[in-house]
């Protein structure tokens, strides 16, 4: 079978192609189809089944291009993958407006339809929590959301924490007194940061005290007015943790908490905060919770295909009584 899509303009045609076609080479491997372009127009060929979705993932594609959208290996996959869950409709929701401009001018928006959720409810609830495996950038989107309410001085400050628990590894080894100690653990978020402002004013606000970036200890005790608050790697937090940093909350501020509820080390036995205010919060006004998947993995594809291979493990696992 052979289906034909024109192309209206040369550098829709080039960024559908993408560099050296790569983006051509890989929709024909995904869906087993032939690509040609020939006077102006898209001609594929394979079986029934696989050009009408190959000719959907183009169609797709070039509506992203046309919308001033550069088109990548990553959203390519993207693409291919609504194509086959027959949720192409909903890819017309990916031209989402620019959330933060970063220090080096690049645009930073939501890649998925998952990540445009989960903005949505971080601009429109006071808290948020969002869940996901690694790579879905809920750090990074949320540090760019705090970045731009910072400076449409929405709020004062912007204060970044992470419980100080080691995966695998113990804190006391580490050389240096304790705020080079939990360096390592905040480093996530100084990159997302650093990214955002650059290294010069990431600094000059810290020493006016604009930003600070602490151990979730350094919280304990204070009520936190004008801010925003990201609590990352939330999965790592007691619930006696998790309610003290929740009761922080001050007026005209805004919470956003970020896990993964696959990754926790804690002592085993011991009950993750962020499993149990997914709970106890979910009907709760003015709280968002928004579940990322591995469709929404924004890093390299072998990350997607890690996370992927991982929850196929623990799922069967689990269906064996969670015999290793």
């Amino acid at each position: 079978m052979e289906q034909r899509i024109s192309i209206e303009r040369l550098e829709q045609a080039v960024n559908l192609f993408g560099s050296f076609d790569g983006n051509i080479r890989l929709l024909e491997q995904e869906f087993s189809v032939s690509v040609t372009n020939r006077d102006g127009e898209l001609r594929i060929n394979g079986e029934v089944e696989n050009t009408v979705l190959a000719a959907k993932a183009i169609q797709a594609l070039l509506t992203l291009s046309s919308r001033g959208e550069s088109i990548g290996e990553q959203t390519v996959r993207y693409v291919i993958g609504l194509v086959r869950a027959g949720k192409e409709e909903q890819i017309g929701e990916l031209t989402a407006g620019v959330l933060c401009i970063t220090a080096k001018g690049r645009p930073v928006k939501p890649k998925t339809i998952g990540q445009k959720e989960y903005i949505q409810s971080v601009l429109k609830n006071t808290v948020t929590i969002g869940v996901g495996p690694a790579g879905t950038g809920k750090t990074y989107l949320a540090v760019a959301a705090a970045v731009q309410a910072f400076r449409d001085k929405q709020v004062n400050r912007i204060i970044l924490t992470r419980p100080a628990v080691e995966a695998g590894e113990r804190l006391g080894f580490l050389p240096g007194d304790l705020q080079s100690k939990v360096d390592p653990y905040l480093r996530p978020l100084y990159d997302a940061l650093f990214d955002m402002l650059g290294a010069e004013t990431y600094q000059k606000y810290l020493e006016r005290g604009n930003i600070e970036v602490a151990p979730l200890a350094y919280m304990r005790g204070r009520t936190l007015d004008d801010s925003f608050i990201i609590l990352d790697e939330a999965q790592n937090t007691s619930r006696e943790q998790m309610k003290m940093f929740l009761t922080r909350l001050g007026f005209g501020s805004k919470i956003v908490i970020t896990g993964d509820v696959t990754q926790i080390d804690l002592p085993d036995g011991k009950p993750s905060g962020l499993r149990e205010a997914m709970r106890v919060l979910r009907d709760v006004e003015g709280i968002g919770i928004c579940q990322l998947t591995n469709q929404d993995v924004v890093r390299h594809v072998m990350v997607q295909r890690i996370v992927a291979a991982y929850e196929s493990y623990e799922t069967a696992r689990s269906a064996k009584g969670g015999k290793k």
